[in-house]
């Protein structure tokens, strides 16, 4: 039986968020916000479901841990999200003060942290996560190109 780092222990629970997403036909996507070893919120993606553009798994996540621990600043937080993070949720991720964030699979079309651009090579923000991509980035690649390929059959 293969044991898991801690980062891959917490993209699995973010892959069962993508999960849910696939099951509702929304691109899978998942995340989990952790605090001192405990999941202190997750989110799927739900941009067709709620019709909301914002509507992203990192998105979601980061404003139930906003709410669920009264703070904007999650600076004691790690986000694990399967997909690397798009511009709107590598800012909010800037902007909540997340210090590391790992993800899964490196999206060239819209990574905004080392795909298309990297946010950490911008000068002028006052917060530069650490990064860290690629955590079980087979298993998370792999659920997004099934799920495009069976929407190209459709």
């Amino acid at each position: 039986m293969k044991k898991y780092t801690e980062q891959e222990k917490y993209m699995k629970l973010a892959l069962k968020e993508a999960e849910k997403a696939r099951l509702k036909d929304e691109v899978p996507v998942g995340a989990i916000l952790v605090k001192d070893g405990l999941i202190v919120s997750r989110g799927y993606n739900q941009r067709n479901s709620k019709q909301n553009a914002t509507a992203h798994a990192e998105h979601i996540a980061i404003e139930k841990a906003c709410k669920k621990l009264k703070s904007w600043r999650l600076e004691e937080c790690e986000l694990y999200v399967t997909l690397e993070p798009c511009p709107m949720c590598a800012g909010a991720i800037i902007q909540s003060r997340i210090p590391r964030v790992y993800f899964g699979a490196y999206d060239p079309k819209g990574g905004c942290f080392g795909s298309c651009i990297n946010f950490n090579d911008i000068k002028g923000f006052n917060h530069y996560p650490e990064i860290q991509g690629g955590i079980l980035e087979a298993e998370c690649s792999n659920l997004l190109t099934t799920f495009f390929r069976e929407k190209r059959k459709k």
